[in-house]
């Protein structure tokens, strides 16, 4: 029964789960002047139109598609609204104060409510639910480590909870846990829908989404696509995992691939068993982490890292995985829920995410040619984009703001060497992480020096 009849790719389960993929909105049809042309329609590139038409209403916006609003990681997404700050704190400092730092966490963290209420304000927050999120310890490496993530993350002003053995097993029933992180004020959300709604949100506001309409270089002012030139004193690329397809930027972001299986609904029997009665965003602290959610009808969706990244920064083919990457992710369903070892997986997929060289976000803009980017969210868009887009629509305007004074704007760009070097070296940090895994999950083993390692071999 296990597998039986499962679902391949089509780009993710939440498209599947609002009856299909959208139907598409017309091309360009030719040449086109704006005020400004925004390249991908995905989170960051929504977000950002919606600021923009809050600063200036009448405003010119152009968004530019490839395939359709959502197609990438902003329908295909694990559905965790955190508002976290999930790259390292220090680095940040080398652009910016300890104080400035502190201000980009309580930014993240203002991003839950900020989404929550645009969505609300938009008749499209079916499927959020606010929620707590609980990440799992069980062995004592995970444990030691997660004791230094809460100190660290206390430490740079976010509210962070321990909870003991006892407390984390009556909310989920985690086979082995020790112990738990958790963080509250963040939200469960349906990926699928909230990019489905931002989009038509935009475009009630006057911007023009352009679908199937993929941009082929980028200059100054000016935008080539098959389909017409698009003029624009403003170019915002928007394009995060697809980041590498551009002409020039190949080496800019790394797609580094994630994937995701979904079960069929569980009974009310099963949830009795597992408990999870608040819904909680849940992951573990192994160092090939996952990140689940219970859905709102009652199914168990799990996210990992797949093949985590493939030769020359190619793509997925219509979110399709492989098989082995299905394989361990039912693995992992099974070792956090061992009662659905016969439950079946209803669908599988999987996407890319933008990864930068050192492992931080940026926004940038350059007032001189008029081109601007956000992105590298390394995971953890969905809070992030909305952050990024009002801070990249105050930077096109020129408007000085708190938001652009943060120490991610304008950061430096370090490229990713060339081929074979970046795959040797993400393939070689995975493989590293999952020997880390295998050794901390030993009975009596501590944390594996393997993992150190292994971040350090892609700069992590």
């Amino acid at each position: 029964m296990k597998g039986a009849g499962m679902e391949q790719g089509g780009v993710s389960f939440w498209w599947a789960d609002l009856d299909g993929l959208p139907t598409r909105r017309a091309p360009l049809a030719g040449d086109y002047t704006a005020d400004i042309c925004i390249i991908g329609a995905g989170y960051t590139g929504l977000w950002t139109a919606h600021a923009l038409q809050a600063c200036n209403p009448d405003l010119r916006i152009l968004i530019l598609e490839a395939e359709f609003a959502g197609f990438g990681a902003s329908g295909r997404n694990g559905g965790w609204l955190t508002g976290g700050f999930a790259w390292s704190h220090d680095r940040y400092l080398t652009t910016g104060s300890a104080a400035d730092v502190r201000a980009m966490v309580r930014a993240l963290a203002g991003t839950v409510d900020a989404v929550i209420a645009t969505a609300e304000q938009g008749g499209f927050s079916q499927g959020i639910r606010r929620c707590e999120e609980l990440v799992v310890a069980t062995n004592p490496a995970q444990l030691a480590r997660m004791r230094d993530e809460i100190a660290h993350r206390r430490h740079w002003g976010e509210e962070i909870c321990e909870l003991d053995a006892t407390e984390a097993t009556a909310r989920v029933a985690v086979p082995g846990v020790l112990g738990a992180m958790a963080v509250p004020g963040v939200a469960r959300i349906h990926p699928a829908r909230l990019v489905q709604g931002l989009a038509r949100l935009v475009e009630n506001g006057g911007a023009v989404i352009a679908e199937q309409t993929r941009a082929l270089r980028i200059l100054p002012g000016r935008v080539d696509t098959a389909r017409g030139t698009v003029t624009a004193p403003v170019i915002l690329r928007c394009t995060e995992g697809f980041t590498a397809g551009l002409p020039g930027h190949r080496r800019d972001w790394l797609p580094l691939n994630s994937a995701q299986i979904v079960t069929a609904p569980l009974s009310l029997a099963q949830w009795s068993k597992i408990g999870w009665q608040d819904y909680e965003i849940l992951g573990d602290f192994a160092h090939l982490y996952c990140y689940c959610q219970r859905t709102e009808d009652g199914r168990i969706a799990v996210g990992a890292r797949g093949t985590p990244y493939r030769f020359a920064s190619r793509r997925d083919v219509d979110g399709r995985p492989d098989a082995a990457t299905i394989r361990r992710l039912t693995s992992v369903l099974h070792r956090h829920f061992p009662s659905l070892q016969d439950h079946p997986v209803d669908h599988a997929w999987c996407g890319t995410l933008g990864v930068p060289r050192d492992w931080c976000a940026t926004v940038g803009f350059d007032p001189a040619t008029g081109i601007g980017h956000a992105g590298g969210y390394v995971g953890v868009g969905v809070s992030t984009s909305n952050l990024a887009g009002r801070t990249l629509a105050d930077l096109a305007l020129g408007r000085q703001t708190a938001l652009t004074q943060l120490p991610w704007v304008n950061r430096p760009l370090r490229r990713w060497e060339p081929e074979p070097l970046r795959w040797l070296g993400v393939r070689g940090m995975y493989a590293l992480l999952a020997l880390a895994d295998r050794h901390e999950a030993r009975p009596g083993s501590g944390p594996s020096h393997l993992a150190k390692i292994g971040y350090r071999l892609a700069g992590r």
